[in-house]
């Protein structure tokens, strides 16, 4: 073989051996197991971005929102997060404190949710106030407010989330919060008689305890009905509208500023706007798309409750969190 053969091979084999590193290149993505469940939007959304990428999609499943920040936070640099998808506004400040994620560079303009937004490191991709669900089998009629709740008949019980564990168990803490003020050890001393258990998650809470009568109210969120009854066709679990408004979550992705794939990372976050990823969660995330879909929402969407919603700014969590997860602590256990 001659030299100039031989150059060419060598060149042929180490530009074919790129393209095969660079059609193996995996994107990983930290998110929250129920996300990644064989009925959550996970594999679906695996297969569609994998077909548009070049690349594979690995999703690793964590224990809900906060476990997603504190795998972040405990790996720092070495983690091997390209992306994270699963925080919500309420841990954004703490995330965005750790200094380990990146700007996104992705056009928000599809983006149709019931706050403004213009953050340049968080991407929401869905979102829905949180809500009690009940059993209308189980309770005729439910309470239409913490007070009303507090005032009922001691066997009357719920199943609430851990705020220190839980993204929902967190918005309930901030929805009494908001509503009540300096009033809210109150509210929580008040509602002890009917916490049946706080539980570290939502699964454990719905599907485990919920679903199997242990009691007829959970926190959960006012979108929960639409599955049972545009899957199940089933009008049975309805959320309850609160006369103090409600408590809205948004969730969120943001890249990692260590990731070895940032491009990848961004195309990523750019296609969880799109309607082929968005039209996947209403009814395996059960959640409001980020993008209005139109038509193209499930009608089961029509008939659930609208309530009013608000919020605390993430810099408002961050600084009284730990203060007010304390003042329930005091509330939960005197």
């Amino acid at each position: 073989m001659s030299n100039q053969a031989l150059v060419g091979g060598l060149a042929l084999t180490a530009l074919l051996g790129s393209a095969v590193a660079q059609a193996e290149d995996t994107l990983t993505v930290y998110t929250y197991d129920a996300f990644v469940s064989e009925w959550g939007p996970g594999p679906r959304i695996e297969k569609a971005f994998e077909a548009q990428c070049d690349c594979r999609l690995r999703f690793v499943a964590l224990d809900g929102g906060v476990g997603i920040l504190q795998r972040l936070e405990l790996e720092g640099e070495d983690s091997a997060a390209d992306v994270v998808l699963g925080l919500d506004m309420n841990l954004m400040a703490e995330a965005r404190d750790t200094g380990l994620l990146a700007p996104h560079d992705i056009d928000l303009g599809p983006l149709a949710l019931p706050v403004d937004w213009d953050d340049d490191t968080f991407v929401p991709f869905d979102w829905a106030p949180f809500a009690f669900v009940y059993d209308t089998q189980a309770l005729a009629e439910p309470p239409h407010s913490f007070e009303e709740l507090i005032a009922a008949p001691d066997d009357l019980k719920v199943i609430v989330e851990d705020p220190r564990t839980s993204t929902p168990g967190l918005g309930l803490l901030l929805w009494i919060k908001h509503a009540y003020g300096e009033r809210a050890d109150e509210i929580w001393w008040g509602l002890q008689p009917h916490i049946l258990t706080v539980t570290r998650d939502w699964s454990e809470a719905y599907f485990s305890l919920f679903m199997n009568g242990e009691a007829p109210m959970v926190l959960s969120y006012a979108t929960s009905p639409a599955y049972h009854m545009a899957v199940e066709e089933t009008d049975r679990y309805q959320a309850v509208a609160f006369d103090e408004g409600h408590y809205l979550q948004v969730e969120v992705a943001a890249m990692t500023r260590h990731t070895e794939h940032p491009d990848l990372a961004r195309q990523f976050l750019d296609f969880m706007l799109s309607r082929e990823f968005q039209r996947e969660l209403p009814l395996t995330n059960v959640m409001y798309p980020a993008v209005d879909l139109g038509d193209a929402l499930p009608e089961a969407f029509s008939r659930l409750i609208d309530p009013e919603v608000y919020i605390f700014s993430p810099q408002q969590v961050r600084q009284h969190r730990r203060e007010w997860v304390d003042e329930w602590l005091r509330a939960s256990t005197r």
